[in-house]
């Protein structure tokens, strides 16, 4: 079992969840632990040579320009319907990147 692949997994789904969580119930608090799994997310995927690994890299990026900017939208800002907004671009970057995670492994199990 490849550990590395398993703990960025981890985190990224960790980051798609907890959106979805924001998204559920907003709050700073679960924007903020949401964009912080995605950044430990993003940094985990700096070093990841595999078939997919550029787009991988791309979908985290895209997630955290989204999750930043929407906690400061809703932190400093107030405006909770932006931040809202930047979230769901969040989570379809996040479900993009699982979906490239899952074609990955499938090719990786096509080799064996």
């Amino acid at each position: 079992m490849d550990w590395g692949k398993v703990i960025y997994v981890f985190f990224t789904l960790m980051s798609l969840t907890t959106t979805a969580a924001f998204l559920y119930e907003p709050s700073g608090v679960a924007l903020f632990i949401a964009a912080s799994l995605n950044m430990v997310s993003t940094l985990l995927k700096i070093g990841v040579r595999n078939l997919l690994s550029a787009e991988l890299l791309a979908s985290s990026l895209v997630a955290d320009l989204h999750l930043i900017p929407a906690f400061i939208t809703l932190v400093i800002l107030g405006n909770e319907s932006m931040a809202i907004a930047l979230a769901i671009g969040a989570l379809l970057a996040n479900f993009f990147s699982m979906g490239l995670v899952y074609i990955e492994s499938s090719k990786n199990r096509e080799q064996y």
